[in-house]
């Protein structure tokens, strides 16, 4: 037992070694995630507890002499170990839960931030108090020390919304509006996820959360508010004969449209296609030929009638756009 009981304290360091801190809750960037991780804590020290409660118990009953415990004793033990003890335990941990379920309190002035899910990317609109709302699409950035309210919704199917070192999972159902209200408290670039199987390339769904000081966050909305400074080269003749402007819209140089993910400012983003490729050149122009061949049952159509210059000079004019 001692063996057996040593295997599994190195076995779950080991498995602890392998969290990273850009996606974790044990490594929380907001005080939901926090509370979450303490929870977690607590309760696994608990079932160390009552595990090794069990192994000396075991230990003990394999050692004693036949006829060491009679029927009245016995279900006395049952009694207490089987019924009693667990009831005052689970009790226990219910009320110190408890306070930690109370929802965080939203003031008028808070920001709004709506997300919804599409196979696959995320659709973003920021709404700021007595503003119009700000799109964005595939990625999220929040003022820290501030409370945020998430309004998570789906386009098709039922997504989940998944920023592990925030907050707790909360789903995206069609023709439903869910509240997250979260407060992050350490800057820095972290990872959010699709946390619901909802399509081919479920797992090709992710997004990139960049936790800002506010006076930072507040400059970085202030230039999210403007129209795109794009240039007319032959990047912009592209898009518009290859009627990318169709599902694609450019605040100040296309009609607003909610098909696909809103390019106002394309170029800022760190990642393409949702948090999967790293925003490069070439990352783009082979997106916009084959996105299938990235994602899976994507429902952007292909341009493989595109040379690989016009590709280029598409991609170029994209990452311009900032």
């Amino acid at each position: 037992m001692r063996g057996i009981s040593v295997a599994i304290i190195v076995g779950s360091a080991v498995s602890l070694t392998g969290c990273n801190t850009h996606q974790s809750t044990l490594a929380p960037f907001g005080a939901d995630a926090a509370d979450i991780r303490h929870l977690f804590i607590i309760m696994l020290v608990g079932a160390v507890v009552i595990a090794a409660a069990v192994a000396l118990l075991m230990r003990h009953a394999v050692r004693a002499p036949e006829g060491a415990i009679g029927h009245r004793k016995g279900m006395r033990l049952v009694l207490w170990l089987g019924g009693v003890i667990p009831t005052i335990v689970l009790l226990g941990l219910l009320a110190y839960s408890l306070p930690y379920m109370r929802p965080r309190p939203v003031a008028p002035t808070d920001l709004t931030i709506a997300v919804d899910g599409e196979q696959f990317w995320w659709r973003v609109a920021y709404q700021p108090p007595g503003r119009a709302p700000i799109l964005g699409a595939n990625e999220i950035r929040i003022p820290t020390g501030r409370t945020v309210a998430f309004r998570l919704g789906a386009g098709d199917v039922v997504h989940s919304f998944w920023i592990p070192g925030l907050a707790g999972k909360m789903d995206m159902i069609p023709g439903r509006i869910n509240s997250l209200v979260v407060r992050a408290e350490k800057p820095g670039r972290y990872r959010g996820q699709c946390a619901e199987f909802c399509g081919l390339s479920h797992a090709l769904m992710a997004f990139d959360v960049i936790a800002m000081p506010p006076a930072a966050f507040d400059a970085w909305l202030a230039r999210q508010a403007r129209p795109a400074q794009a240039s007319d080269g032959a990047g912009a003749r592209l898009f518009a004969a290859n009627g990318c402007s169709g599902c694609h819209a450019i605040a100040g140089v296309t009609a607003p449209t909610r098909i696909g993910p809103d390019l106002t400012h394309f170029g800022s983003r760190r990642t393409l296609a949702a948090g999967i490729l790293p925003m490069t050149q070439a990352n783009v122009a082979d997106f916009i030929r084959h996105p299938e061949k990235t994602k899976p049952g994507v429902r952007m159509p292909s341009f493989p009638q595109l040379s690989d210059d016009e590709a280029v000079a598409l991609a170029r004019y994209l990452q311009g756009l900032k």
